[in-house]
């Protein structure tokens, strides 16, 4: 009898199914026959071989509780730094002052905006003397990089040596020209590629949501401009599309970006911005306690500035879907769940992804660039093109945002084997607090505090006039 129940115990122990805690263990088949069951077999044997829940053994993936546990503790936590930041700072959140700043000081960035159509009207003549076989392939390609480049330098010289442009609408206009840069660029490569070889019915047909056009649809003001205005930075003649518009899927986009518009003016001018105030020198000019003290407290509003951000690109990419029924929404992957940089990087911003692979990655590797080192190129690309449309409207270069980015690619090359599964998140998620977006707000930083130096002196010279703010959302130092 003994022997039995140790073999109902040891059978017991193997199973690792999850079991109830008050489930009968199984009735062994291989009892003698005529031998009787303990009536209290089912009670002997109460344990078997099992990890804990939290061990890193354990299969158990059940944490839905302690998620809610912190998200109801950061509200909590972030509730009493918000009221302790109105009982010392009052209310100062003035949505009046920031479309006054929009209203009044960008006319020149909206100049320059309605002045960038000649360029995409170039580009599409270009194309259609190319068709038309007025221009050879090279001389319509100089033409094309000739208009590209007065594209990219035409605005950033104007940021550079015209003061009276505001700071927010220095960053809208390069924004704008860059992606209209990468707009054209994608134009005329394509349409190279088109006129390579036409396409097999078989290839025209691959996605039947594609509204097919006929030639006299292609190169066309209509075609170009579909292309501009839709959410997206890689060309093609067909795109798919969706059957109509939904007006109330508009309406909720509007009203998803209005709220996060103003929420995201809150945090900038109710929290921020007192930071901000704090501080009397730059960041390059403080001693290590000082950074150390101003980072931490930027930490968490920078981050969920930052998450705002995104949760607006999203709203905004989606209103522009909806409203020009383009079919294709992936804009970005789960990054949230990512487990190394690299994937991050690859899933936070599909349409930029798909254009470096598209036009930069695979141009590299046809031209013998090994995989690896084309990633690569790729990759300092980005961070360069970061660095420069944040820097530039702020007329300050230190190179910050470019060096914590390779800071985060040799950390990404040396702890991804060692950092996998959810510790390879955490780490994920501790670079995303930690990395550019600190080195961005930095940059902002100084810029508020050269402007209120600037303020103080222009308020004691009655010859100075210039009161710009330093950007779209804060107000005026009280």
């Amino acid at each position: 009898m003994r022997k039995r129940f140790s073999s109902v115990c040891s059978s017991s122990s193997a199973e690792e199914d999850g079991a109830g805690l008050y489930d009968g263990l199984p009735l062994s088949a291989a009892d003698p026959p005529g031998e009787q069951e303990h009536p209290c077999a089912a009670l002997l044997c109460c344990h078997r071989v099992q990890d804990s829940l939290l061990s890193s053994n354990s299969s158990f993936t059940g944490y839905r509780g302690i998620l809610n546990w912190i998200i109801i503790l950061l509200v909590l936590t972030h509730a009493h730094l918000f009221l302790e930041n109105f009982i010392q700072h009052g209310f100062l959140i003035d949505v009046k002052k920031v479309l006054e700043h929009l209203i009044e000081d960008n006319w020149p960035s909206v100049k320059l905006i309605v002045a960038a159509n000649m360029f995409a009207v170039t580009a599409l003549l270009v194309e259609r003397s190319q068709e038309k076989g007025m221009l050879s392939p090279t001389n319509a390609h100089r033409l094309h990089l000739a208009n590209l480049s007065a594209l990219l330098l035409f605005p950033a010289a104007l940021i550079v040596h015209e003061r009276t442009i505001s700071t927010g609408g220095a960053f809208f206009c390069l924004w704008f020209s860059t992606a209209l840069g990468m707009k054209l660029y994608s134009y005329q490569e394509t349409n190279r590629w088109y006129r390579r070889a036409p396409l097999t019915d078989a290839e025209r047909d691959c996605d039947v949501s594609v509204a097919r056009k006929s030639p006299n649809e292609q190169l066309t003001f209509q075609d170009l401009y579909y292309f501009l205005l839709a959410p997206t930075l890689c060309y093609q003649r067909d795109f798919p599309c969706t059957p109509k518009v939904c007006i109330n899927k508009l309406l909720h986009r509007l009203l998803e970006m209005a709220i996060v518009i103003q929420i995201m003016v809150g945090i900038v001018q109710q929290w921020i911005e007192p930071i901000f105030q704090r501080s009397e020198n730059s960041f390059s000019s403080m001693d290590v306690t000082m950074r150390v003290e101003l980072l931490v407290g930027l930490v968490a509003p920078t981050h969920f500035l930052w998450l705002l951000l995104f949760f607006l690109t999203h709203s905004y990419l989606n209103f522009c879907a909806e409203l020009m029924r383009f079919g294709d929404r992936h804009f970005y992957g789960d990054w949230w769940n990512a487990t190394t940089l690299v994937t991050f990087w690859k899933n936070w911003n599909i349409p930029f992804q798909k254009w470096c692979h598209r036009h930069v990655y695979t141009r590299l590797v046809e031209n013998n660039v090994t995989p690896s080192r084309a990633e690569l190129l790729v990759f300092l690309m980005s961070a360069a093109l970061f660095e420069y449309m944040i820097a530039l409207p702020l007329h300050s270069c230190r190179l910050w945002i470019f060096l914590v980015m390779l800071f985060e690619l040799v950390v990404a090359v040396l702890l991804a084997n060692y950092f996998q599964g959810n510790y390879g998140n955490g780490l994920v998620w501790l670079c995303l607090l930690l990395g550019p977006l600190l080195a961005v707000i930095t940059y902002f930083h100084d810029h508020y505090v050269s402007f209120r130096h600037h303020s103080h002196q222009s308020s004691s010279s009655p010859l100075t006039s210039d009161h710009r703010l330093p950007s779209a959302v804060f107000v005026q130092p009280r």
